[in-house]
């Protein structure tokens, strides 16, 4: 029998989903902190005006990019929030972040060419790049400045066969904002040598200490940018699958090619209820975001306070690096984690190289479960 292809061989499982797993067979009160899932409720008003739409007879196809009407509200969202400017029709709805991330990269990125992105990063851009049969880079950002992002060094490693460079801010795993200075550099540069910059945004309303602002607004070359934004994080809309991607009208009707044979469109009730998301009040999201602030207040307050450990301090979304002052590699220590003290980490290695011996916390949970949590750390810190 004819064996998979090496592109799908490539591709690993997650580490994030290993300890997922394994905390799923475990018995007794597990504090979960390994994934990044807003524990709200999505809004009462969100969910009504999906089932309005569904109960009306929403429950069609629509256009492969999308209900104009939610294109337009994606649109002035990005304006009015991170001041990023695009027409309806630069913009694809996508299923979800994820799917959005898959198009750009298969949009860019060609056989043997590189993704280039800074390490610690979200795993998915591997396999993005496996996907596309191009080649996924780790630029490994320095500890010592919390992995911020270094300009130089992430230009120095582009070449000739870089096709895509990704940036994610506020970051995942370290919460860190990239500086507009950084941010214009590497665009300049990437538009130097040809290359996009697929901004990957989900987590921008979830900036804590300084007002967001997209990639595509912070550079003199927007029409070198692709940015990925998504409902699931700010808006507690993880389930309904529902993101998009904005760029250059002509690498969206590209793009518009390739989801007539895959997705064809996102979920038109999920639509509906981005459009209220997005336009409808935003009372319950402003105090989701409170609580999130809050959380990452408390989870550095309490770090600082615990002997052994350490973490950049998370400028947004709602994830904090803890570095344990521990001996060994993070899948092993955060299978001590749980097995001995009952609370579950997303190993630093599941990040790449750079997060190798670190540990990602999640403060997406209650006040409670998180300072329980914590007290769990630190016993299993000090005892390892």
């Amino acid at each position: 029998m004819h064996e998979p292809t090496d592109r799908v061989r490539r591709a690993e499982r997650s580490q994030i989903r290993v300890m997922y797993d394994l905390a799923a067979r475990t018995e007794g009160d597990i504090v979960r902190l390994e994934v990044g899932e807003p524990d709200f409720d999505t809004p009462a008003h969100v969910v009504e005006a999906a089932a309005t739409a569904a109960r009306e007879g929403a429950t069609h196809y629509t256009s492969n990019a999308g209900l104009p009407e939610c294109r337009r509200a994606i649109c002035d969202a990005m304006a009015t929030d991170y001041g990023v400017e695009h027409d309806p029709e630069e913009v694809v709805v996508t299923v979800g972040g994820m799917e959005a991330l898959h198009l750009a990269t298969l949009a860019t990125v060609g056989p043997d060419e590189e993704l280039l992105y800074p390490g610690p990063a979200w795993p998915n851009y591997v396999t993005q790049a496996f996907l596309a049969d191009g080649e996924p880079v780790e630029v490994s950002m320095a500890p010592e400045t919390g992995f911020d992002l270094d300009a130089d060094r992430l230009i120095d490693r582009m070449g000739p066969t870089t096709a895509a460079v990704v940036l994610t801010t506020p970051s995942n795993p370290t919460g860190r904002v990239y500086d507009p200075e950084a941010i214009r550099a590497v665009v300049e540069a990437a538009a130097d040598h040809g290359v996009y910059v697929i901004a990957d945004e989900v987590y921008a309303g979830l900036t804590y200490d300084r007002e967001p602002r997209g990639v595509a607004a912070l550079c003199g070359h927007p029409d070198h940018v692709l940015t990925v934004g998504s409902c699931s994080k700010t808006y507690a809309m993880t389930g309904w699958r529902l993101g998009w991607l904005a760029g250059n009208r002509d690498v969206v009707d590209e793009i518009l090619k390739i989801r007539e044979s895959t997705t064809a469109c996102a979920s038109s009730v999920s639509q509906h209820a981005a459009i209220a998301a997005l336009t409808g009040p935003q009372e319950p999201f402003e105090e989701m975001y409170e609580a999130f602030r809050r959380r990452r207040d408390y989870v550095v307050d309490r770090i600082e306070a615990i002997d052994g450990l350490s973490a950049p301090r998370p400028e947004g979304a709602f994830y904090a690096f803890l570095d344990p002052e521990v001996e060994g590699d993070s899948l092993t220590f955060a299978k001590y984690l749980l097995e001995e003290h009952r609370v579950v980490l997303a190993p630093g290695s599941g990040f790449g190289t750079a997060g190798e011996g670190r540990l990602r916390l999640s403060f997406a949970n209650s006040m409670d479960r998180l300072e329980a949590g914590l007290d769990r750390i630190e016993a299993g810190t000090a005892s390892y």
